[in-house]
């Protein structure tokens, strides 16, 4: 959008969980924005869960919510007159009353996830009752707050058309446009000469419910046979806040290396890449970034759900441990054919992908915006 010459304000909520020092951002492109951020405490806590099921509100959205953020975005407004504002996913939508009451710009909703799709399936998959029946009903509260929602925006952006037609069908009223995922393939350079054989990898934030749960599933059903086939074989398992129950699966073949520095040249040097989601919405950018870095991804049907990907050709589907199984062995015995997958992927994500591309269309409709 820079490159087009938008200017550009951003306001980021900075939870505690996932605290970013700001004074730590040394991305240049921070050099050409205004930034403001504001720390917060999301942290789930007992007395606010159970206060929460005698209001009315959704306890998954409200912890987002704070007055003095508040007051900070109403300054930001006032002092500034904005044409467009754009909010980035459901939690941040507790603070349109507050654009609405200092800005007249045009609001857009980009959908980065059906944010009450993804706590119905981690319900489905709760064994406990209690916590099931509780994770039901925040599924159900947060269905109610984001269908309440969408018709509140000038326009809505969805991740993917399959999450179009599930906003479609809860009653969206509101212009709605498919921008998937969007990278600079500069950035994304591979180097063959680095990438190590015969590796698997997984990469992902491991604090986040279906990561952890599809990856449990893959190590205890899954790797045992699979570590059987190749002395040689080797699983890297990075990502941000690695749960102390991985590393007891530490061993000669499983690397369990937590939080990588830098994610690009981890994915070069590994050659396969296991997606075992059981749950989820929206879109996987780890998916895309590996596609991106010719990358042969097995991935669940879930997991690829919202890419314009095709099995067998840029990507291998696998539901079941036999499927995986197979898919592995297959790579694993068969380098030409994973080395083939990878290069069909780069040819798909620069295709359906490609930032410049992207923001001219999102630019476009803002201009249309603006214009009514």
């Amino acid at each position: 959008m820079l490159k087009l010459g938008v200017e550009i304000t951003m306001f980021s909520i900075n939870p505690n969980k996932y605290r970013v020092d700001v004074e730590d951002i040394y991305d240049p492109l921070f050099e050409q924005i205004k930034f403001h951020s504001f720390n917060l405490d999301t942290e789930v806590n007992v007395y606010g869960a159970l206060l929460n099921i005698f209001s009315n509100q959704s306890y998954n959205v409200s912890r987002y919510f704070d007055e003095d953020a508040a007051k900070l975005i109403g300054d930001v407004l006032k002092e500034n007159e904005f044409d467009i504002i754009q909010f980035e996913g459901l939690f941040v939508v507790p603070y349109l009353d507050v654009v609405k009451e200092n800005s007249k710009a045009k609001v857009i909703y980009r959908a980065h996830n059906i944010e009450f799709d993804v706590w119905e399936r981690i319900a489905l998959t709760e064994k406990f009752t209690p916590r099931r029946s509780y994770l039901q009903f925040l599924a159900r509260r947060l269905k109610v707050y984001e269908t309440e929602q969408i018709n509140r925006f000038h326009q809505v952006f969805a991740i993917s058309e399959q999450d179009r037609q599930s906003i479609l069908r809860f009653g969206c009223e509101t212009p709605l446009e498919v921008f998937p995922v969007a990278l600079d393939f500069e950035k994304y350079v591979t180097d063959p000469s680095k990438t190590s054989f015969p590796t698997l990898f997984h990469l992902g934030a491991m604090d986040w419910r279906p990561n952890k749960e599809g990856l449990e599933w893959f190590l205890d059903e899954i790797w045992p046979d699979i570590e059987k086939l190749n002395s040689e074989l080797r699983f890297y398992i990075a990502g941000k806040n690695m749960q102390k129950q991985f590393f007891e699966y530490d061993s000669e073949n499983l690397v369990v290396e937590g939080e990588v520095f830098d994610a690009v040249e981890f994915i070069n040097s590994k050659a396969i890449m296991i997606v075992p989601l059981l749950s989820g919405s929206g879109m996987r950018v780890k998916i895309i970034e590996g596609m991106a870095m010719r990358k042969c991804i097995i991935a669940t049907s879930m997991a690829a759900e919202g890419i314009r990907c095709e099995n067998g050709k840029d990507i291998l589907i696998a539901d079941t441990a036999d499927e995986f199984y197979r898919a592995i062995l297959q790579c694993i015995t068969n380098p030409k054919k994973w080395r083939e997958i990878g290069e069909n992927a780069r040819k798909t994500v620069e295709r359906d992908h490609d930032v410049r591309i992207i923001s001219e269309r999102m630019l476009n409709i803002y201009q249309k915006l603006l214009t009514v």
